[in-house]
């Protein structure tokens, strides 16, 4: 099912391309590289025009992480960049205050 949801590097190159440099950066190697294989489950759908953040993962909505969850803030040079992973993979890119990302165009 997960080939189903599109690669996040297909879809936002450069929000990925960053995630990556910023892992590497704290230290999350492994982080770093699971990044590159990450998929866009759906799009955050809160409304607020700051947000722009990304499931990578299915989870529900409302429902806590539970144990092995972990927040890994970045420090982007512009806005918020928040990580929620649980056992080591990444569920959720918190995208805020950000300039507006666009999607990659399917190439012919």
């Amino acid at each position: 099912m997960e080939q189903d949801h599109p690669l996040i590097r297909d879809v936002f190159p450069d929000l990925i391309a960053e995630l990556t440099a910023l892992l590497e950066d704290e230290g999350e190697r492994e982080l770093a590289l699971c990044a590159w294989d990450l998929r866009l489950v759906d799009e955050c759908g809160c409304g607020d025009d700051f947000c722009q953040s990304i499931r990578t993962a299915d989870h529900p909505q409302g429902q806590p992480y539970g144990p092995g969850h972990r927040c890994v803030p970045l420090l982007p040079s512009k806005g918020m960049l928040i990580l929620d992973v649980v056992d080591g993979r990444i569920m959720y890119i918190e995208i805020l205050d950000r300039p507006p990302m666009h999607r990659r165009t399917a190439q012919p």
